[in-house]
């Protein structure tokens, strides 16, 4: 771990421990801003400040700037704006502040994860930095589940013609199911089927990339996918492909993101099966206590005793409210 991230939890903010921030990536990520001897980074999508600050410190140390892009920051991210001289924090949305700022030198695509908001940020940028003086382009959540299936912060914001159908009330979804299921991951504002035109962070980087012959795509396939973009021809190309070529599409990362992806997935399954379970105990016990209360079993209770005394119902058993009690104490 480097000086930079030595003193902070990648998890301060993610109490389940799915490792869903791009602080996960920050030895990748901070090599690549080293070779390109970036001074400058804006940050899309910075939400609580998790690699946020870890690119103030970066900042700190080389003498750089960070711009964080976020329409609704955290009280963390509020709070280091605030108190680090190295951070601007532009509260508008990526499509409104990549219109408007001063292009960095490393643009960081951490935003809403839906085709149509990836390939506007995309298009904003190769307008205004053509050819070899593109950025370089670094992108989170380019793996499962975000890669090929839309999220949406709000869906409201994305035309029509570029709106999935979302999840049903009640599914969620499954690394091995391109639909969805109950008991799968909570993804209430995510596309209801993965794949297909037009769907997916990964789909609208490659439309990107796949117009023009002189861009490379790199995606190393771990904590749900880092992906960068260049342009062969920038003066620090060759040293940025040396980092992150030997770890594009690695079969070994691949197979372990998958196991991962998949315990989070059983793990939710399974709780979420004893949140049910939980739910009927609990119904199924708050109506042992009303019949206790009730009057009427009393009596019914009562004329059942004297009926198997009096061999009217032979082979009967007959429930007491002391059995209820001794069921509801154990």
């Amino acid at each position: 771990m480097t000086a930079t991230d030595a003193d902070f939890d990648p998890y301060l903010h993610d109490p389940l421990r799915w490792g869903a921030s791009m602080v996960h990536h920050s030895t990748v990520l901070l090599a690549c801003l080293n070779a390109v001897q970036a001074r400058s980074v804006a940050e899309v999508g910075a939400y609580a400040g998790d690699l946020t600050r870890v690119l103030v410190h970066w900042a700190a140390d080389c003498g750089g700037a960070v711009v964080a892009i976020d329409p609704a920051p955290q009280p963390a991210l509020v709070a280091m704006s605030s108190e680090r001289p190295e951070l601007e924090l532009v509260r508008e949305t990526s499509l409104a502040a990549l219109a408007e700022i001063e292009l960095a030198d490393v643009i960081v695509l951490d935003g809403d994860h839906n085709y149509y908001t990836v390939a506007e940020e995309l298009r904003l940028i190769g307008e205004r930095a053509a050819g070899p003086g593109l950025p370089l382009l670094l992108f989170h959540d380019v793996c499962w589940p975000h890669g090929r299936r839309d999220d949406y912060f709000d869906s409201a914001q994305i035309p029509e013609d570029f709106r999935q159908p979302l999840i049903p009330d009640g599914l969620g979804i499954h690394p091995d199911d391109p639909g969805a299921r109950r008991g799968g991951l909570p993804y209430p504002r995510s596309a209801a089927q993965e794949g297909g035109a037009r769907n997916g962070v990964l789909t609208a980087v490659e439309d990107f990339v796949d117009a023009s012959d002189e861009l490379e795509l790199a995606i190393v396939p771990a904590f749900f996918g880092f992906g960068a973009v260049w342009h062969r021809q920038a003066p620090w190309a060759r040293d940025v492909a040396e980092i992150l070529k030997p770890l594009d599409g690695n079969p070994l990362l691949a197979r372990m993101e998958h196991n991962r992806i998949s315990h989070i997935a059983e793990e939710h399954a399974l709780r979420s099966r004893l949140w049910d379970q939980q739910e009927r105990q609990t119904r199924q016990e708050q109506l042992l206590r009303r019949m206790l209360e009730s009057s009427a079993f009393a009596v019914a209770e009562r004329l059942s005793q004297l009926r198997v005394r009096a061999r009217i119902a032979p082979g009967q058993s007959v429930i007491s409210r002391a059995e209820i009690r001794r069921a509801l104490e154990d």
